[in-house]
């Protein structure tokens, strides 16, 4: 009531003002006319004259009041009275005078003596702050120039006053007033005076006329609109009547859920509890609950009633669910409803109507309606928005292909699959379907908004007693064919989706790493079968000389040779990738090795079967991604026969490395909520081994697994020469939980899980925080694994994704266990991150 009244009453002043404002004289030379005896004169001329501008066209105002040259008109009559009516509602004027300058027999001389209004030349607020007043500004929308009138006035206070009412601050004043300007050129300063006042918050909310329904479960629903008592200093009670709106609707869809489909709120009613607090209350008439009775299908041929029943999922006596019905019918996220199992097989014009034909006590007999319409084929296929992307890098994703039957899922599917290249916005990313209902056809336009997909990656942190600095470039969208074109530098060949990275890390003379590396995803540009080269060369020591004879030196050289395909079974998310890599390893005095001095040479094919069905990269909120792998290496010494007394020195023992590795991987993302900012639960499990050939060659050193800590391989040199996994365990020192086996462990487990929330999905800088709570082990031999003897942690943090550099993160996490030989370790411990996400 107190907002129906703030609102009616600045209309009621307007109309009062404009009432006492409309009384205009017509001049005194018009008085000695008989009032009682119109007479009919012959317009002579008419003329304007305005008091306060000359800016006003005298045609437009001719115009305006309808007369002209040469009209006959009775004096006194309506045409007078109309032309000043019409002059007076362009709201441009405070007087209008009209006098007859001259009177010659049946012709009439006019005069149209005009007082303008004010013009606005400016405008400004006081008692708010600078964003307050930047909003403000849009809102009211006031242009210089234009005439300053009561309708003005008003309407300017009444946005203001609903812009401060609608965040809560219902007692708020605002006083609008104009003055002269000192400005060039004059016109009048329009002053916006607030005082805000202190917001009013909700003291309590009372629910009357639900039996059904408990009054906490209803307010839980109200997830704007909460009570705030004298002693939460939690809880954000602001009244905002758009919220109050949208609340309601809330609470009538939990009643529709539960089968009340004739509830209705028939009174909510605000009022003040004392200066500071207001009561709300809500009167509810629940009706009858409802359940389904006869479902009955008409216009079907292409698929049985009971078939249709089937994917609908309801049955007799089920409670009457509105939003579980249309869910059913209508394209729901699992594409398992009614018109995702015609719009699949290519019926697009498919259109299916419930009517409840009966209703009798607390059942409802629903028939429905459907019009299968021909199938649609696809005629073109566009796509807009791609400024750097090439055509055929996004055509080659696209499932919707010219010519064929149109398919729901190969749109979604084509979604997923533009978001997974990583250069397009996934919030804004859109598909326009423009049916010809015509021929049949369809056309579709996908709609992709380019985002940086380049990046920078810089790391730092202190390793092995030393200051250690990463540079990474990584360009995900290279065009190795445009690399001799000077036009294409800008700044680097980009847009056919090949992958180019290079990599540096160093200390100085005593550590120093090289790594380059190129992808090229759909090789020979027809199927998407991939081709990666990786090559890198490192070198760790104590940075003497070369001729120094206390030189300590590790070389390490490789290269990657990798093939992946796309897989259709047992469905097209698999991918199968299979890689060669050779290592050559050179050491003088080395103090990273078992072999101090002598080389090792590790050849090793690797065979990835992995199932990626992710929304996104960045921030997935569906699927999960999972694989296996297993790299080997040729058994040598079972191959060559060598007997054990030619395995006993190191460099006998590892010429050749000889290790089979196996690997599992497995996360899933569900998503929590619905809405925009979806909450989303993260779990994750981890299983690696590493195994032998040959008893009397041993384990080999290479391939382990070093668990525990950050995750971050820059930091570990001994890691990264004899090819260990890094394995993060928050909370825990780096390595530890593999130190406790005595070295880098062959065995590991992990388990963990996320539940993530989006800040921002702002393709700039994605932002989300997250709780996470996880465990795992690592043991010296397999038959010491026991997957339930795990060290856990929990804890907190957040993740900054930025396109130059990568992902940033920040974790703090507590361990919940002890860890035999760490005893001076920190019970809880922050992890940074730059450039890479937890392993």
């Amino acid at each position: 009531m107190i907002l129906i009244l703030r609102k009616l009453l600045p209309l009621v002043l307007l109309i009062s003002t404009i009432a006492v404002q409309a009384q205009i004289s017509l001049g005194d030379a018009l008085k000695n006319i008989s009032y009682s005896s119109p007479k009919e004169y012959e317009i002579a001329s008419i003329s304007f004259i305005t008091k306060d501008s000359s800016v006003l066209d005298q045609n437009i105002l001719r115009l305006l009041t309808g007369l002209q040259v040469g009209q006959k008109v009775m004096i006194p009559g309506d045409q007078i009275s109309n032309a000043i009516t019409s002059l007076w509602k362009q709201g441009l004027f405070t007087g209008i005078s009209v006098n007859a300058s001259k009177i010659e027999a049946d012709k009439i001389f006019l005069e149209v003596e005009l007082t303008e209004r004010a013009r606005l030349s400016r405008f400004r607020f006081t008692g708010v702050k600078k964003n307050e007043a930047d909003d403000l500004r849009e809102a009211v929308r006031l242009i210089r120039g234009k005439p300053i009138n009561e309708n003005l006035l008003v309407t300017t206070r009444q946005t203001v006053l609903d812009y401060f009412v609608d965040k809560g601050f219902m007692d708020v004043e605002v006083k609008v007033s104009s003055q002269p300007d000192t400005i060039p050129g004059g016109g009048e300063l329009l002053n916006i005076e607030i005082q805000k006042n202190r917001r009013i918050k909700i003291h309590k909310i009372r629910i009357n006329g639900n039996e059904q329904i408990a009054d906490g479960k209803l307010k839980r629903k109200m997830k704007n609109t909460k009570e705030n008592p004298w002693w939460s200093i939690f809880t954000t009670s602001k009244y905002m009547e758009e919220n109050f709106i949208d609340d309601q609707k809330k609470i009538l869809n939990l009643y529709y859920d539960k089968g009340y489909k004739d509830v209705t709120i028939v009174k909510d009613t605000v009022y003040r509890y004392d200066k500071k607090r207001i009561n709300v209350e809500l009167t509810i008439e629940e009706g009858n609950r409802y359940y389904f009775r006869n479902i009955s299908w008409v216009g079907n041929t292409k698929y049985t009633s009971k078939q249709l029943g089937d994917i609908l999922g309801i049955k007799k006596g089920d409670v009457y669910n509105q939003a579980n019905l249309e869910q059913n019918l209508f394209m729901n996220a699992s594409e398992s409803d009614v018109s995702s199992l015609y719009m699949n097989d290519g019926h697009l014009f498919f259109q299916v109507t419930p009517v409840e034909t009966f209703v009798k006590g607390d059942s409802v007999d629903i028939e429905m309606r459907i019009y299968e319409g021909k199938q649609a084929r696809i005629n073109r296929v566009t796509i807009v928005g791609n400024d750097k992307t090439n055509d055929h890098v996004i055509l080659r994703e696209i499932r919707t292909r010219p010519g064929q039957l149109f398919r729901r899922s190969d749109i979604i599917r084509t979604q997923r699959e533009l978001s997974q290249l990583g250069y397009f916005d996934p919030e804004k990313m859109g598909v326009n379907p423009m049916p010809n209902p015509q021929d049949g056809t369809v056309d579709i336009e996908y709609q992709v908004e380019e985002k940086p997909s380049d990046q920078l990656q810089l790391s730092g942190g202190w390793g092995a007693g030393r200051l250690i600095g990463n540079l990474g470039l990584a360009f995900n969208n290279f065009s190795a064919s445009k690399f001799f074109k000077k036009s294409a530098w800008r700044p680097l060949p980009s847009g056919d989706g090949q992958r180019l990275s290079i990599n540096a890390s160093s200390t100085g003379r005593a550590f120093q790493s090289y790594n380059l590396s190129f992808t090229e995803p759909w090789l020979g540009g027809k199927k998407p079968n991939s081709l990666t080269i990786t090559a890198y060369h490192s070198l760790f020591g104590n940075g003497a000389p070369k001729n120094d004879p206390n030189l300590s030196l590790t070389k390490n050289t490789g290269i990657i040779l990798g093939y992946g395909r796309r897989l259709k079974w047992p469905d097209d998310f698999f991918t199968y990738q299979a890689s060669l890599s050779y290592q050559y390893y050179e050491l003088i005095n080395s103090t990273a090795f078992v072999l101090s001095n002598g080389f090792a040479n590790n050849f090793s094919i690797t065979n990835t079967f992995s199932r990626n069905s992710i929304d996104q990269p960045i921030y997935p909120k569906s699927g999960s991604n999972i694989s296996l792998s297993v790299q080997v290496t040729p058994p040598y010494s079972i191959l060559a026969g060598i007997p054990p007394e030619e395995l006993i020195t190191d460099q006998q023992k590892y010429k050749w490395v000889e290790f089979h590795k196996w690997k599992f991987d497995a996360q899933w993302f569900t998503p929590l909520s619905k809405n925009k900012n979806t909450l989303v639960l993260m779990t994750r499990a981890n299983f690696g081994f590493l195994g032998l050939y040959n008893r009397n060659k041993g384990l080999a050193p290479f391939e382990r697994f070093r668990y525990g800590g950050t995750g971050l391989s820059g930091l570990t040199f001994g890691a990264q020469f004899l090819g260990a996994e890094i394995v993060g365990l928050r909370g825990y020192d780096d390595g530890s939980i593999s130190g406790q086996t005595g070295s880098d462990a062959p065995i590991y487990n992990r388990y963990t899980m996320e539940l993530r929330f989006p800040i921002s999905l702002n393709p700039s800088a994605t932002v989300f925080a997250l709780a996470f709570a996880e465990g795992g082990n690592a043991w010296s031999s397999f038959n010491d694994f026991n997957p339930f003897n795990i060290k856990r942690s929990a804890g907190v943090g957040v993740r900054v994704f930025l396109p130059m550099f990568g992902l940033l993160g920040l974790d703090y996490g507590r361990r919940f266990d002890d860890i035999p030989g760490y005893s001076g370790m920190a019970k809880g411990q922050f992890h940074f991150i730059i450039g890479q996400n937890f392993n």
